[in-house]
């Protein structure tokens, strides 16, 4: 009896043990995925603040083009009061779009190119665009562990009592921010 006994009290250490341990891995991987998220949204907010300046300085060359530089500033707005991870990984998909469009823009005004306080802007804003690539990498290197084991056995039977659910990737949804920019003078 006392082995028997014995043998319970161990299975039930031991389930015990597991249970603890998964729900604390859960718990590290969801603290991973909002602190990869923090990190990207300070990339973000660098570049929104950036964007106005840049537009300023590409207003003063290209008063024309009007239409483009209104939907940066309208996508920069939108993609500043995303208020989920969803609606901020749209949001800035489509900002990224409209950045493409500005960059392609000044592209067509050799003075712009000239100009010392349009090429530092630029020089910052691809850095910032380079931080947020990295960011996005990690973050979804973070979010994949984390969904994976949300929905590996016996893992996602732990998940779904605890209330762990998937968390979105940062990906490109839409058709046309996977083309290219096209210009035209």
């Amino acid at each position: 009896m006392t082995t028997a006994l014995i043998i319970i009290l161990v299975i039930v250490v031991l389930l015990i043990l597991w249970l603890a341990g998964t729900y604390n891995g859960f718990v590290k991987l969801r603290n991973k995925t909002e602190e990869a998220f923090s990190a990207m949204d300070v990339s973000l907010k660098k570049r929104y603040d950036l964007i106005p300046n840049f537009v300023e300085t590409v207003k003063g060359y290209a008063k024309h083009e009007s239409e483009t530089l209104e939907k940066v500033i309208a996508a920069r707005n939108m993609a500043m009061t995303s208020r989920t991870p969803e609606e901020t990984i749209k949001n800035d998909n489509v900002l990224t779009g409209t950045l493409k469009s500005l960059f392609a823009l000044s592209e067509g005004y050799p003075d712009l190119k000239a100009n010392q306080n349009f090429l530092q802007l630029q020089e910052q804003l691809s850095r910032v665009e380079e931080e947020i690539a990295g960011s996005r990498r990690y973050y979804n290197g973070v979010v994949n562990k984390y969904n994976t084991k949300t929905e590996m056995f016996p893992g996602n039977l732990l998940a779904g009592i605890f209330g762990f659910r998937r968390k979105p990737l940062y990906e490109v949804n839409e058709a046309a921010e996977r083309e290219s920019v096209k210009v035209s003078f």
